[in-house]
């Protein structure tokens, strides 16, 4: 016997058979009640969704011998049964526009719609299937028949992609009724799959149905074939194990474990998980597409935990918990490369998808973290980022890396090259940005501010006769740095020698230089007079080695002069190097 796909077999008969697109169905039953049936009609909309069933429900109600009142066909009847089952009927024609498409064919197509259909009451329905496929001249052939048809004629074009219509032949929107159908919801898909099942005697999990109906991507149609395609290679009983076989579907563990390498920079666990994937025989396009379903599940429950996610309850909890090692920027920045890798086309254009899929992984895997607007703004020597409470109605931080003001949304980001919104720090070290000093931008005298019912009492000032201790205590208040050297004089070694100087040591470069100068040494000292009852003097040594004319240039020292360089030409890029600790990429 031969098999007959379930797409075919259970192809809706009626109206009220067709799954989610109501909006349509209900207007197409009223207009044949009603006797108010327009003579062309434009069906839009994804392939699988039911334009041509709901095409041929409409040619069986018109022609349907015992039609009901309310305009449905039986279909039941040898007229209704000949018409669904797509035969030969002498009233209702189906063109494929795909392989009918010149302007002979259309020409033949008017010629035909001028006989009248083969008995009073009948209706003939031409249905043309890809319509956007037909030429400019063929549209054109066809203008002035759809303007004023024969009586009892009527036109259904379908078609996936309306605006080549609209490109090749403006006009023919105008002349018809057109209908946008909607994709089919995952709820919806799946209760069709249940009635399937039930019918053919068969049952499955729910997990494993709605898996099929989130690949059906919206198809009704791909849903069942997919359906028909495991019924294959199970023998009737359905579960999540042969869906994933036959979709090839990744394992959601897999994710999971990617999540974590990615979490804990393990960079090179990257190639290892993409070759265990290879050598099982996964699709690695799969793959990416399982990704980018990944991340987005993984940004919602970051945004909003109590989500309702299109997952199983197991997988929730644990992609809930990975979620909270992200910033909510760093998800946004790794779902729109993601997103990036196919819609560049990059993933198209290679012969082998696992070298741009590995790289895409990497990049994730060093993504910096998120730097906040106002804390980048404090290393290039601006205002101070404001640190919360009621006091700071300037900005606030809506938790994911940037901050929000009156002007709107800003953020930078660390690794984004040499851009003046983004700067990249070393990777897995927090930035911090600290402030220049001085007063900030909206403070007033202390006899113009409202007294505070609640004064912050400041902590007793300590002090001792001993220089080195004296630095830790200066070090330990946080305030008074000289701009841009917070980082070398915290990791600066200091000793008394012995005529009682403080002896400052640092490494050889541009910590060195800046203390060199003479303002800065003041600033310092003027700092640790707080703390010893005077100024002392200060004696600056450089860490390194004399040069050896015969030694190589190594790659550290061409970059440390580039550097000196890029210095020399934007001081406000020391500045930020200095602060943020960052390093200059190739």
């Amino acid at each position: 016997m031969t098999h007959k796909a379930l797409a075919r077999k259970h192809r809706p008969r009626s109206f009220a058979e067709v799954s989610t697109q109501e909006h349509v169905s209900e207007t197409l039953r009223r207009a044949v009640a009603t006797d108010r049936v327009g003579h062309a009609y434009l069906f839009c909309g994804p392939r699988g969704v039911g334009k041509t069933t709901l095409a041929r429900v409409l040619a069986m109600a018109l022609n349907c011998p015992d039609r009901s009142d309310d305009g449905e066909p039986c279909g039941t009847c040898d007229s209704c049964g000949r018409i669904w089952g797509g035969h030969t009927a002498l009233d209702v024609v189906e063109i494929d526009a795909a392989s009918n498409r010149g302007v002979d064919d259309a020409r033949d197509l008017r010629e035909r719609a001028m006989y009248s259909p083969s008995a009073d009451g009948r209706t003939k329905v031409y249905i043309v299937d890809e319509a956007h496929m037909l030429t400019r001249e063929a549209w054109n052939a066809l203008l002035k028949i759809l303007e004023e048809p024969p009586p009892r004629v009527i036109f259904v074009f379908a078609t996936t992609e309306p605006q080549k219509i609209q490109q090749a032949a403006a006009p023919i929107l105008s002349r018809c009724q057109r209908f946008d159908f909607r994709r089919i919801g995952v709820s919806d898909i799946v209760a069709q799959l249940q009635r399937v099942l039930g019918a053919e005697g068969s049952g499955a999990p729910l997990e494993a149905l709605r898996v099929i109906a989130r690949k059906a991507d919206g198809g009704m149609r791909d849903a069942l074939s997919l359906l028909d395609q495991v019924l294959s290679l199970t023998g009737g009983e359905v579960d999540l194990d042969s869906v994933r076989r036959v979709l090839g579907l990744v394992e959601d563990e897999r994710y999971v474990e990617l999540l974590d390498i990615l979490a804990e920079s393990r960079h090179e666990e990257v190639f290892s998980l993409i070759q265990q994937l290879v050598d099982e025989g996964y699709d690695l396009v799969e793959f990416y597409h399982g990704l980018l379903d990944i991340l987005r599940v993984l940004l919602r429950l970051r945004l909003a935990p109590e989500a309702d996610v299109d997952v199983q309850g197991g997988l929730r909890d644990q992609l809930l918990e990975r979620a909270s090692r992200f910033a909510v920027g760093d998800l946004v920045r790794m779902l729109s490369a993601a997103a990036d890798l196919e819609s560049q086309g990059s993933l198209r254009r290679s012969p082998n998808p696992r070298l741009p899929i590995e790289m895409l992984l990497l990049r994730m895997s060093f993504l910096d973290r998120t730097v906040q607007l106002e804390e980048l703004i404090g290393a290039l020597g601006g205002a101070p980022p404001s640190r919360g409470g009621a006091g700071s109605s300037g900005t606030e931080s809506n938790g994911s890396g940037a901050s929000r003001g009156s002007g709107g949304d800003s953020r930078a980001v660390p690794g984004g090259g040499a851009s003046a919104s983004s700067v990249a720090d070393k990777e897995g070290e927090e930035v911090h940005a600290e402030s220049s000093g001085g007063e900030a931008p909206g403070t007033t005298d202390a006899g113009e501010a409202a007294a505070d019912p609640h004064p912050v009492v400041a902590p007793p000032l300590r002090t001792t006769d001993d220089p080195a201790t004296a630095w830790g205590f200066w070090l330990e208040a946080g305030s008074d740095f000289p701009r841009g050297l917070r980082p070398y004089l915290h990791a600066a070694e200091v000793a008394t020698d012995d005529d009682g100087r403080l002896v400052i040591v640092v490494p050889t470069g541009p910590a060195a230089e800046r203390l060199d100068e003479p303002a800065v040494r003041a600033s310092i000292a003027e700092g640790l007079a707080r703390h010893l009852g005077h100024r002392p003097e200060l004696r600056v040594e450089a860490l390194g080695e004399a040069p050896d004319p015969e030694r190589r240039v190594t790659v550290e020292e061409v970059r440390s002069d580039t550097l000196k360089a890029l210095f020399r030409q934007e001081p406000r890029l020391e500045r930020a190097v200095q602060e943020l600790d960052l390093e200059l990429m190739d």
